[in-house]
């Protein structure tokens, strides 16, 4: 039987770590094999930068009363990427697991501290996530994301998040995968600077197609992450549809997406600006609980994002 993921609930809001891949490399100095982070867990000094991070992630959460959902190890823990760096399928499913028993220690001692703790899968598409990723069929889509999916109910996830991705079928396919095998699942899309998703249709026309053709196996809900608030905000139009997105997770400038993870260094913005503006955004769309940060943000921005909308929330 498939398990939903909670439904809203007044007062309730739930927090996300930042951009955790970026922190770790241009903050920390680490290489990620093709942007992959679940390697790092093989690397002693490694996994105490990252316990770091999510504590001072957790600590956010803690400060203001969030459900803290922590995830972000597994981003590319699928099967073309995994080759790509020379893994089994075998050790490919080991990694997954041990990247949501990491998570689960790091969390540990704050269970008495925050109102819930929740774990989530991270789903990257089968292709780079800043290209059209045109050719993938839903079929195909449900094929190949069913490996990962398989392994994140092993490990007893809350919630499955299918992140960057443009391509409509291919969320088709990834939503049909997690309802057979009965996982919780929110579809996040990337936005370019057309306010669009970069294999061209709409926001609302991609929310609203993957409802239709997936019909009793929709996602739980949609987020939008990896896009800067002034891409993505012209693209949140009014109508019943807009109620299906649940998930804001910014990058922390507004500049093309590939150069933000090649930089060299991390691009943080305006931490205060963009926590402003995501109170904006809570004011707007009060039934949107989920909150963090993707690309160039960490703690600092969760903060202040967290700060500007719990404010929001405890004015209404």
């Amino acid at each position: 039987m498939r398990r939903r993921f909670p439904a809203q609930t007044p007062g309730t809001l739930y927090l996300t770590e930042g951009g955790q891949e970026t922190e770790v490399m241009y903050r920390h100095g680490f290489e990620l094999p093709e942007f992959a982070m679940f390697p790092l867990l093989d690397n002693p000094s490694a996994v105490e930068v990252m316990r770091g991070m999510y504590r001072r992630y957790l600590d956010v959460a803690v400060q203001h009363s969030c459900v803290a959902l922590m995830g972000g190890l597994d981003y590319r823990a699928s099967p073309d990427w995994g080759r790509k760096i020379g893994l089994s399928d075998q050790q490919l499913a080991s990694y997954q697991e041990r990247s949501i028993a990491f998570l689960r220690d790091v969390a540990a001692p704050y269970a008495g501290r925050l109102p819930g703790v929740m774990y989530v899968g991270i789903i990257g598409p089968r292709g780079d996530a800043y290209s059209l990723n045109q050719t993938i069929t839903a079929e195909e889509a449900e094929a190949y994301h069913s490996f990962q999916l398989e392994g994140l109910k092993a490990a007893g996830i809350d919630l499955a998040m299918a992140m960057t991705f443009n391509s409509v079928p291919e969320a088709v396919g990834v939503s049909r995968a997690a309802a057979r095998i009965g996982l919780p699942l929110e579809v996040s899309f990337t936005l370019d600077s057309n306010h669009r998703l970069k294999s061209g249709p709409t926001l609302k026309s991609a929310i609203e197609t993957v409802d239709f053709q997936t019909g009793g196996d929709r996602p739980d809900f949609y987020g939008i992450n990896c896009s800067h608030p002034f891409e993505f905000s012209p693209a949140l139009e009014p109508g019943t549809w807009i109620r299906r997105i649940r998930s804001l997770r910014p990058n922390a400038a507004m500049m093309d997406k590939q150069s933000l993870c090649t930089l060299g260094h991390l691009e943080e913005g305006d931490p205060e600006a963009l926590g402003e503006f995501m109170g904006m955004l809570a004011r707007n769309h009060p039934h949107i609980d989920m909150w963090g940060g993707c690309c160039g943000t960490w703690e600092k921005h969760l903060g202040h994002i967290a700060r500007n909308v719990s404010a929001v929330r405890q004015a209404s």
